[in-house]
């Protein structure tokens, strides 16, 4: 392919999204004695704005979302989309009794519906398709192409992947862990990625976007510290997918893939990286086809994970108030958190635990903790990756092959690592903070 010019409508497609992009998600700017990212601010301006009808709008996207498998016909796709179906459903049901305020009293207590529909849904209702507006500017203007490019050297011999997975791992963090599988499944169908490839890709890198770790970090006031949190975060989550990966079950799945990664040449890496990003700046749609797209794709995540996050998280909620099964579980966390010394580690490994069913159950239960709890709560919700309400069933959906018992074993190893970096790294913040 003959070089891409580096043409001044080429230059403007590429730096002047890009950069309005990092500033969205990544520069802290104060407004109204508040710091936080842009993006949060017009998330807050929107909700303002939007007074008591923010309700409401949560509760039709939630309406729309159970309708939409129904409409479709994708209920019927399989047994994992008919279950999610009917938790779509009792997400109806459990918003409706959040707006009402029917039912029974224990549902209406501050700690489970009020809390969740409003530190929950609400958050997630508006920060993922006004993210996704933004996103649009990170990813579809050749940005993470010159990033894929220049981590190649780094994938196989740290997380055994090709090069090219770096875009799926760029792409769960800056848009999600459905676009990160969709692409890795399309790659895996074509012959490109070996079964241990795609599995390690769907398993370590497919975590949730930078949109969802913005309402955990709120939820745990974590967001006057972001970037620390957020590069930690992301630091830990690949730092533990390098170990998970030299470990069973992942190291022992096959590996034979028909396809032979082609190598930057000695030295070019730089101008590769600068041409791949180019050509993606020169091939990329128009900004304002690019933000409807991203805004439409954003709209059906929102629609697709709302109700179930409501439905699931409310079970959650109630199993960890009601009933020992996160307590049990969490034994198996309390050693390991408990040699760290944590003044909460017997809330924090129920914490763990309950990140298994949803991910935001973690940041739900630890709200009012100390600091270090907060932090290490924060960055394993995001780096244990696997969780029942959405990646898990996304994943079984792909033609990758990982069963049920697979996925489980491996978020309990995940889990443990990302524990053993993540409280560290709470008493760190805690130092920063002072």
């Amino acid at each position: 392919m003959p070089a891409v010019k580096a043409t001044p409508s080429t230059l403007f497609k590429l730096f002047i999204p890009s950069l309005l992009g990092i500033l969205v998600f990544f520069v802290p700017i104060t407004l109204n004695g508040t710091t936080t990212i842009l993006l949060d601010h017009l998330v807050s301006a929107s909700r303002r704005l939007l007074g008591d009808a923010v309700n409401y709008y949560a509760m039709a996207v939630i309406i729309a979302g159970a309708l939409y498998p129904v409409i479709t016909g994708r209920w019927r796709a399989s047994r994992t989309e008919r279950v999610f179906t009917v938790l779509k459903w009792m997400g109806v049901l459990c918003g409706t009794l959040a707006l009402t305020g029917i039912g029974p009293a224990a549902l209406h207590t501050p700690d489970m519906l009020p809390f969740l529909f409003d530190r929950l849904v609400i958050s997630v209702g508006l920060i993922v398709p006004i993210g996704a507006i933004f996103l649009a500017l990170l990813i579809n203007y050749g940005l993470l192409e010159g990033v894929g490019v220049i981590c190649q050297p780094l994938m196989r011999p740290l997380w055994r992947t090709p090069g090219r997975s770096a875009i799926d791992a760029v792409a769960s963090f800056v848009g999600s862990y459905s676009i990160g599988l969709l692409i890795t499944n399309r790659v895996y169908s074509a012959g490109r990625y070996s079964a241990r490839e795609a599995a390690i890709i769907a398993t370590g890198f497919s975590t949730v976007s930078a949109t969802f770790m913005i309402v955990i970090a709120k939820t745990l006031d974590l967001m006057a510290m972001w970037n620390l949190y957020f590069w930690l975060t992301l630091l830990i989550t690949f730092v533990v997918t390098a170990i998970t990966v030299r470990l069973p079950p992942l190291s022992r799945m096959n590996n034979e893939s028909t396809y032979e990664e082609a190598p930057v040449a000695r030295g070019q890496r730089l101008s590769t990286a600068w041409q791949e990003s180019l050509i993606a700046a020169q091939q990329a749609p128009s900004l304002g086809r690019s933000v409807m797209i991203n805004l439409k794709e954003g709209m059906l995540m929102t629609m697709s994970i709302l109700p179930s996050i409501l439905s699931v998280g409310l079970l959650g909620l109630l199993l960890a108030k009601y009933t020992p099964l996160f307590e049990w579980i969490g034994v198996i966390f309390y050693p390991l958190i408990a040699l760290f010394g944590i003044d909460e580690a017997r809330q924090l490994s129920q914490a763990a635990a309950s990140g298994l069913a949803e991910m935001f159950l973690p940041a739900l239960l630890m709200a009012d903790a100390s600091l270090p709890a907060r932090f290490a709560t924060g960055v394993i919700s995001v780096s244990s990756i696997l969780f029942f309400s959405a990646s898990i069933p996304c994943i079984l959906s792909t033609t990758i092959p990982l069963s049920m018992g697979r996925i489980v074993f491996i978020w309990l190893i995940r889990t443990f690592l990302s524990l053993s970096l993540a409280i560290p790294a709470g008493y760190f913040a805690a130092w920063l903070a002072g």
